[in-house]
């Protein structure tokens, strides 16, 4: 998600990846070998450590959606605040970014939308390029799952290994839930990012005040058993377009929550 700044920042700053992102890409690669080579003596932890820095990658990959789109909208202030670098830690909280939404994801298997990034919205003109910056992230979010899919429709993962599939299942599972959540038009959400820009003031301003607590709403109303089924229901119909088993995601989260058996 994205949000208006409360002080401006100003310089071009690195844009080069950072170290951080490529160390945690690399417990990505080096995870997903271990699963694809049956090296790992414990699938489940392997899937964790997969799982996790496959998701705090799609965390970073929205976020620098969100900035890039805004840089080439008019914010150039961007590069100076380093979201170019990938870098999770130049986030504006690294708790609510990164550790809320890993939290999320360990204790309940949902993929909670993270991240948050200034973006000077005083220097963008034009309510169609405001849209597009909060569309962008969830864009990015699609992406991933298509791309974590793709092996899957094509057939190509029918002769990949069972246990590097149910992680990868699992991973794209988590990226639809997100870009499901994220597009819903809750204030503080991106969804409501994308209409924000076309509501009349008072609307908007009304909106405003609700905004801090539109995440926490969401999920309350997530845990409304008939609501949750729904959802997950949702989530699943769409892999299974995708030719993704849900059975394979189900088993996923199951080897994922090693720590239960």
């Amino acid at each position: 998600m994205s949000v208006t700044p409360i002080r401006q920042a100003r310089g071009s700053g690195d844009r080069w990846v950072s170290p951080v992102f490529l160390g945690i890409a690399a417990v990505m690669g080096v995870s997903g070998w271990a699963l694809w080579t049956d090296f790992a003596s414990d699938p489940g932890f392997a899937i964790f450590l997969f799982v996790v820095s496959g998701w705090v990658v799609s965390l970073c990959l929205h976020e620098y959606a969100h900035a890039r789109t805004a840089l080439h909208s008019g914010d150039i202030s961007i590069g100076s605040k380093g979201y170019l670098t990938l870098n999770p830690l130049k986030y504006v909280n690294a708790g609510l970014s990164i550790v809320l939404p890993v939290i999320f994801v360990i204790l309940g298997g949902i993929g909670l939308p993270g991240g948050a990034v200034f973006i000077e919205r005083g220097r963008i003109r034009g309510r169609w390029k405001h849209s597009a910056i909060s569309a962008a992230g969830p864009l990015a979010n699609i992406i991933f799952a298509l791309a974590l899919m793709l092996p899957f429709t094509t057939g190509l993962a029918d002769t990949w290994p069972q246990i590097f599939c149910d992680a990868l299942s699992f991973l794209a599972f988590l990226q639809v839930s997100a870009a499901f959540l994220n597009l819903l038009p809750v204030p503080g959400l991106d969804g409501y990012g994308i209409w924000e820009p076309w509501l009349s003031y008072n609307i908007r301003r009304q909106a405003e005040a609700f905004a801090p607590f539109g995440m926490l709403a969401t999920f309350g109303v997530l845990y409304i058993p008939a609501v949750n089924e729904k959802f997950f229901n949702g989530v699943y119909h769409v892999l299974e377009w995708f030719h993704v088993s849900p059975l394979l995601a189900a088993n996923g989260h199951y080897y994922f929550q090693f720590w239960k058996h």
